[in-house]
């Protein structure tokens, strides 16, 4: 037989180009949810957009004077009801002859107001209830989750129109923000709670409890940093729609006073005039509709990012 030693190996050429793409990228950062959200949002031209006209209503409700050098209340004549736009009044006069333009810009200051503070309420309160109800489980869930039920089950524009007709000598921005958030929590406490269950069941939870931690500090170090994602969607839709919520108390009279700036108040008030001047009534639609239509896009945007099944899709 043959010596085996004398036989002669053939060895594959080894491509070295293949073995530098499978390497491992050490230098490159873990990537994590928030990170491919970031990427995938950073990318799309709508963002953008919606993120520059959030924040142009943001600096008109801050720093109005930098939009309009005119008091929303001064400079009121009856000579130029209803009148057209003119030099310094671009978009013309109300029906009490106050400037349009300048009464847009100090009611977003109301209106992102009011929605920033009750869209805070609503998710302070919904984190907490979907938090504990998720968490702990049992007879407290129970409960409250049927206290969520009944919050839920009592329209919120309809529960701030009994509370602000209650407290009509006290109407305020807080007063209005807290008759809104107060009943409009349940719906985000459903999401906290179902993303709590989820998360409950994680690898690193059970490893948390095996190493002897306390359910709270479990709770608050592990389970809620990782059910922020869709809060912060839900949040971002609950901004408009508190928005909304509020011009349409105003509208109704049930909002704050008629010496406020407000959108809805400028449409409520222009609609008598609707067939002579139409335009006091479209500006300030237009501007709630834009405000709006910003945050709703920005949510819709922040669910498609924080989803990894529908940045598949695309």
């Amino acid at each position: 037989m043959p010596d085996p030693s004398s036989q002669n190996h053939f060895v594959a050429p080894v491509d070295t180009q293949s073995i530098a793409v499978d390497a491992v990228r050490v230098a490159e950062k873990p990537s994590n949810l928030w990170r491919d959200a970031w990427r995938d949002l950073r990318r799309r031209p709508l963002f953008w957009f919606s993120i520059a006209l959030a924040l142009v209503f943001l600096a008109m409700s801050l720093w109005p004077t930098l939009f309009t050098s005119t008091a929303p209340n001064s400079g009121c004549y009856l000579s130029n009801s209803n009148g057209g736009p003119t030099e310094g009044h671009p978009l013309g006069f109300t029906f009490q002859g106050c400037d349009i333009y300048a009464r847009i810009v100090w009611g977003a200051r109301t209106s992102l107001a009011v929605g920033l503070i009750a869209t805070v309420i609503a998710s302070i309160l919904g984190l907490i209830m979907g938090a504990i109800a998720g968490f702990y489980g049992g007879w407290l869930d129970s409960v409250l989750s049927r206290i969520g039920d009944i919050f839920f089950a009592i329209p919120y524009i309809l529960a701030a129109v009994v509370v602000m007709t209650v407290f009509k000598d006290s109407r305020s921005v807080w007063t209005l923000a807290f008759a809104i958030g107060g009943f409009a929590w349940a719906s985000t406490a459903r999401v906290v709670r179902a993303e709590v269950l989820r998360v409950r069941q994680a690898d690193f939870v059970m490893a948390s409890q095996a190493l002897g931690q306390s359910n709270f500090k479990i709770l608050m170090n592990h389970v809620v940093p990782n059910a922020l994602a869709p809060l912060l969607v839900v949040s971002t839709l609950g901004l408009a729609a508190a928005i909304v919520a509020e011009a349409t108390l105003s509208f109704l009279g049930v909002g704050l006073g008629s010496d406020t700036m407000s959108w809805g108040l400028d449409i409520s008030q222009a609609e008598n005039s609707l067939r002579v001047a139409p335009m006091a009534l479209i500006y300030p639609s237009i501007a709630l509709t834009l405000a709006v239509l910003a945050f709703v896009t920005l949510g819709e945007l922040i669910r498609d990012a924080l989803d990894p099944k529908a940045r598949a899709r695309r």
